[in-house]
C-alpha cells in the first residue's frame, strides 16, 4: 500500500514539514554523498549514525575497518577508532540520514502526507520539538531492544512514526487515497487512515518481535523497534503538543474506486 493523499486540509503552510523534507534530501545527496542508483558513503553513515553499542558503552567508538564495522572493546578488536562525532550528536544527525533513495522517498512521502496536518494542529515550534523528541524516543527503544548492535540506526522513520501516532489520534476519521498493488495489477482506493496506519504499526510489532525471536534470520536492516518507539511516543504525547485542530474528515463511508 502506498498512500498518496489524505482528505484533511490545512490552515497554515507546513513550513517545518517542508524544511525537514528539504534537510533530509540535502543530507542524503550532499553530505552522505548518496545517489539514485547508489547508496551513501558507508564511513559517513557509521560516523554520524546512531550506533546502539556506542550509546550503551560510553567512550567506546566504532569505525569502518577493511569494509567492516569494528567497535572498541569488542572481542578481537584492538586499537582505537579515529576521531568520531560525539555520540549524543549522532542521536540527532541520524534522524536526517538514509540508507538509499527508496528509504528517503518512502519516509518523505509519509512525512508530507501526515506531517502537514500534525504541524497545523501544533504550530511550527511545537511540531519541531515533537518531531525531534519522537526521533529520540525511537532510537531509545531501538537501543533497549538491541543494546550491543554495532549497526548504525539511521533514517527519519522513527520521527515520522511519531507523526503517524499523533495523526491517528488527531484525525481518527481521516481517509487516505491509496495505491494498492495486487501482483501485476494496481488500483486506487480511498481507505480509512486508521486502517492504513494501524496495519503499518501492527506490521512493525510483528516483524520486530519475530526478529527478536529469530535473531539469525535477520531483519533486513529495518529498525522495527525504532518505528514502534516513535509511534507509541506520538500516541502518548500528542494531546500535550496539539494546540488546536479540527477534524475536517467526512462521516465514514465505504471505499471507492
Amino acid at each position: 500500500m502506498f498512500p498518496l493523499k489524505d482528505n484533511i486540509p490545512t490552515e497554515r503552510t507546513p513550513i517545518l514539514t517542508i524544511a525537514f523534507i528539504a534537510i533530509n534530501v540535502f543530507v542524503y545527496f550532499v553530505l552522505q554523498k548518496g545517489g539514485i542508483l547508489s547508496g551513501p558513503d558507508q564511513a559517513i553513515v557509521v560516523d554520524w549514525g546512531a550506533i546502539p553499542y556506542e550509546i550503551t558503552n560510553p567512550g567506546k567508538e566504532c569505525a569502518v575497518v577493511a569494509g567492516q564495522i569494528a567497535c572498541e572493546g569488542m572481542p578481537g578488536v584492538v586499537g582505537t577508532a579515529p576521531g568520531q562525532p560525539p555520540t549524543l550528536v549522532t542521536v540527532f544527525t541520524s534522524m536526517f540520514m538514509h540508507g538509499s533513495i527508496l528509504h528517503l522517498a518512502g519516509n518523505m512521502l509519509f512525512l508530507w502526507i501526515f506531517g502537514n496536518n500534525v504541524e497545523d494542529a501544533m504550530g511550527h515550534v511545537r511540531f519541531a520539538l515533537f518531531y525531534l523528541l519522537g526521533g529520540v524516543a525511537a532510537i531509545a527503544l531501538q537501543v533497549i531492544a538491541e543494546p550491543n548492535a554495532a549497526v548504525p540506526t539511521i533514517g527519519a522513520s522513527g520521527a515520522v512514526a511519531a507523526v503517524l501516532g499523533g495523526y491517528i489520534l488527531l484525525y481518527p476519521r481521516a481517509r487516505v487515497i491509496t495505491l494498492i498493488f495486487i501482483v501485476f495489477f494496481f488500483t486506487i482506493l480511498e481507505l480509512p487512515a486508521m486502517l492504513i496506519l494501524g496495519f503499518w504499526f501492527l506490521q512493525q510489532v510483528v516483524f520486530g518481535f519475530y526478529e527478536v525471536a529469530n535473531p539469525a534470520g535477520g531483519g533486513g536492516g529495518v529498525a522495527y523497534f525504532a518505528h514502534i518507539g516513535g509511534f507509541v511516543f506520538g500516541l502518548a504525547v500528542i494531546k500535550l503538543f496539539a494546540q488546536r485542530h479540527k477534524d475536517y474528515s467526512p462521516p465514514p463511508r465505504f471505499p471507492v474506486y
